[in-house]
C-alpha cells in the first residue's frame, strides 16, 4: 500500500511553497486583466481533484444561448494565456477557460490525469460539473492533445473541436524542448534585446511584460510531474467523428506542419486544416485577430 501511495504522489504537480505560489496568483491576475473581464469562476469537484473555471460572458443577452466556448491551455501555463482571445470569443458566445490540474494555475490535483483515459474521464467530468452539455473545445498545445483525446475518446458533448498547434498529432521532438529552454534562457535578456529575440524564437512572451513575469513565476513556483503525452495512432485519429478545425504555426517547432495539414483531414473526415504564416507555436497570440475570426467562423457552422 506505501508504495502506491508514493508512485500516485509522483505523478502529481505541486507548488513549491505557499509564497510562491501567491506570487505566481498575482502574476496570473495580471495577464488576466489583459483579456476580457472574468464574471465568474468556480471550482468543479471531480476524481481528480478540483478544477478551477474562469467564465466569460456576451454582454447581448441573447448570445447567452449560443453553444459556449471552453479552453484548454497549454503546458506550463494557465487559462490567464487566452487573453489575447477571450474578448472576441466571449462577444459571441459563452466561454470557460480552464485551469488544467497538473499545471499551474488555480486548480488542486489529488490523482493523476496523465493518462488517456482518465484524461478524458477528467475533462467528461469537469464539463458535466459545469451543466455543459455541448461544448466547442478549443484546446492549444498540450490542451490540444486533452481535446483531440477528448473527440476520440468522450466526444458526447462535442460540437466541435479547433486545435491551435497543438500536441497529439506526433511524437515531440528535441527541437522543441531546446526551443523551450532557450526560450526560457531568454526572458533573461536585457529588455533592449528581448523583441529581437521574441522575432527570432517566434516567442511572444518577451515582448509581454505581464506574460513573462507570469512564465517566469510559474516556472519558480510549481512542479509539473507528468510524462510527455504519447501521440494518437493513425487508427485513434481516424474514429473522430467531431467536426475538427486545426490552425498551425507555419513555423511551428512542436509538429510539422505541412505532414500534419494534409494528413490530419486524409484521416479524420470533413476536418479543416489551415496553416498561419509568420508565426510559429503561439498562432492564437501572434496572430490573434485572424485566428479569433476564423475559430468563431468555424464554431458558427455547428452553432
Amino acid at each position: 500500500m506505501p508504495e502506491t501511495t508514493t508512485r500516485t504522489q509522483a505523478d502529481v504537480g505541486r507548488y513549491v511553497n505557499e509564497a510562491l505560489r501567491d506570487r505566481y496568483f498575482a502574476a496570473c491576475d495580471a495577464v488576466h486583466a489583459l483579456g476580457a473581464t472574468v464574471r465568474a469562476e468556480t471550482d468543479v469537484e471531480t476524481g481528480f481533484g478540483t478544477t478551477h473555471v474562469y467564465r466569460y460572458g456576451p454582454a447581448d443577452p441573447a448570445a447567452e444561448s449560443r453553444t459556449p466556448v471552453v479552453l484548454v491551455h497549454g503546458a506550463g501555463s494557465c487559462s490567464a494565456m487566452w487573453y489575447p482571445n477571450t474578448p472576441a470569443l466571449s462577444a459571441d458566445r459563452p466561454v470557460y477557460a480552464v485551469d488544467t490540474p497538473g499545471d499551474p494555475g488555480r486548480s488542486v490535483q489529488h490523482s493523476p490525469i496523465h493518462q488517456p483515459e482518465r484524461a478524458a474521464q477528467w475533462l467528461e467530468e469537469t464539463l458535466a460539473g459545469l451543466g455543459l452539455e455541448r461544448v466547442h473545445l478549443v484546446g492549444s498545445s498540450y490542451g490540444g492533445w486533452l481535446a483531440l483525446n477528448q473527440a476520440h475518446r468522450r466526444p458526447g458533448r462535442l460540437a466541435s473541436v479547433t486545435l491551435l498547434d497543438p500536441g497529439g498529432l506526433e511524437k515531440v521532438g528535441l527541437r522543441f524542448f531546446v526551443w523551450i529552454f532557450v526560450s526560457l534562457f531568454a526572458t533573461f535578456a536585457p529588455k533592449a534585446m528581448r523583441p529581437r529575440l521574441a522575432a527570432r524564437l517566434e516567442q511572444p512572451v518577451l515582448v509581454v511584460p505581464e506574460l513573462r513575469a507570469m512564465i517566469r513565476a510559474g516556472v519558480r513556483a510549481y512542479r509539473i510531474r507528468r510524462p510527455v503525452p504519447l501521440p494518437l495512432s493513425e487508427d485513434e485519429l481516424s474514429t473522430i467523428r467531431t467536426p475538427l478545425y486545426l490552425v498551425l504555426g507555419k513555423r511551428s517547432l512542436l509538429v510539422h506542419p505541412t505532414r500534419q495539414a494534409e494528413r490530419v483531414p486524409r484521416l479524420i473526415p470533413g476536418a479543416r486544416a489551415e496553416i498561419v504564416p509568420r508565426t510559429g507555436h503561439g498562432p492564437q497570440i501572434d496572430h490573434a485577430e485572424e485566428v479569433n475570426s476564423r475559430m468563431l467562423s468555424f464554431m458558427g457552422s455547428f452553432d
